[in-house]
């Protein structure tokens, strides 16, 4: 299985999802798919998606949040899922590709090239109820789907091929991805809470509607 394809299942289902991509072959594959405002790409801090992703999760509690991360980039920072345990965001997914390599950096192996680093096994153990091992597109796709439907932290480890894309590069800079990341996000939080008081204005005008006297 390859993580391309992988992330091309998900591709149609992130429109309405805030996305935070880890550095290197994973964000490339994501933008050559088509870049959206919602998707940050988060380079040069390698171990740390999930970290942002924890952050967004908590600051936006009525969206979904998705981390596209890999084998390399946990291992750099195993704490965090201690910590996705310990306030679990019942609003965030995490993909996590293993492909046991250091691909993006150079192609040296990781700790789970020898099959004796699991890390959906060191998830479970952080206390993450929900993790999901997968090593097939259909078995990826089922895990996909229920950790969408549920409303709880899910981690999903998927053993992907150590393949890439055949180039790197975006026509989008770190600095301008933030800001508009940014301004979308910021944009979605008016647009809710100008829906929440639409939706509060009605009761009270139905009300009103109700006790005004009928003049003849």
């Amino acid at each position: 299985m390859k993580r391309a394809e992988c992330i091309g299942m998900l591709y149609p289902e992130l429109d309405d999802k805030v996305v935070v991509t880890i550095m290197g072959a994973c964000a490339q594959e994501l933008y050559d798919l088509g870049h959206k405002e919602n998707f940050f790409y988060l380079q040069h801090a390698m171990g740390l998606a999930s970290s942002i992703g924890l952050g967004l999760a908590l600051h936006l509690p009525d969206d979904k949040i998705v981390v596209l991360d890999g084998d390399g980039s946990v291992l750099m920072n195993l704490g965090t899922l201690a910590t996705l345990a310990r306030y679990r965001p019942r609003n965030l997914v995490h993909f996590i590709f293993d492909n046991g390599s250091l691909l993006s950096t150079g192609g040296f192996d990781s700790h789970t090239t020898s099959g004796i680093t699991n890390l959906a096994a060191m998830a479970r153990g952080a206390g993450i109820e929900h993790v999901a091992a997968v090593d097939s597109v259909m078995a990826f796709g089922e895990a996909a789907v229920e950790a969408f439907a549920r409303n709880d932290l899910s981690v999903i480890v998927a053993k992907v091929a150590a393949v890439g894309p055949n180039h790197y590069g975006m026509d989008l800079q770190l600095p301008e991805n933030a800001f508009r990341f940014k301004r979308w996000i910021a944009g979605r939080k008016s647009a809710a809470v100008q829906s929440a008081a639409a939706r509060n204005a009605q009761p009270a005008l139905t009300a009103m509607s109700v006790n005004v006297p009928l003049r003849l």
